[in-house]
């Protein structure tokens, strides 16, 4: 979905209805942060099967797993949404061209704390969960090489 709003965003905005761009922009918004959640959630998954991978029964996990995923990126489009529909609308690069029209995040600052800091979270989680992983795959490498040397002996 993420894909086929962005290739619509610059027809859809050369429409030039405002109520129309501004969903447009909260859709592209809300896609962009629900495949980094998502990802986000896959490595999670990746820790839970190759760190934790005995005792580890969560209830309703595929439930609980689709309410994050798409639930933590609409409660933050909402919370945009209600402090200034106008945050998004209908942004120009360049005046020359006709297809630099695209509906976005207009103001800075939210387009910081909503995109960039909540990406940056994403891929600080992500890398922790990974080096983690690796350290327990690194452990239980070591540990099976000891012990087929003390087998060995």
């Amino acid at each position: 979905m993420l894909n086929m709003v962005f290739l619509s965003d610059a027809w859809l905005s050369s429409v030039k209805q405002p109520g129309l761009c501004v969903a447009v922009a909260a859709l592209l918004h809300y896609f962009l942060l629900a495949a980094f959640t998502w990802m986000c959630l896959e490595s999670v998954h990746f820790y839970l099967a190759l760190v934790k991978v005995f005792n580890v029964y969560v209830p309703k996990y595929i439930l609980k797993c689709c309410m994050a995923g798409w639930g933590i990126p609409a409660i933050i489009i909402s919370i945009v949404l209600i402090i200034n529909k106008d945050f998004y609308g209908n942004g120009s690069q360049s005046e020359s061209s006709p297809f630099s029209d695209f509906c976005w995040i207009q103001e800075n600052r939210v387009f910081y704390i909503s995109v960039v800091a909540y990406v940056f979270l994403i891929f600080s989680m992500n890398t922790a969960m990974f080096i983690t992983v690796l350290f327990q795959i690194h452990s239980v490498k070591s540990r099976t090489q000891k012990r087929s040397r003390f087998w060995k002996q």
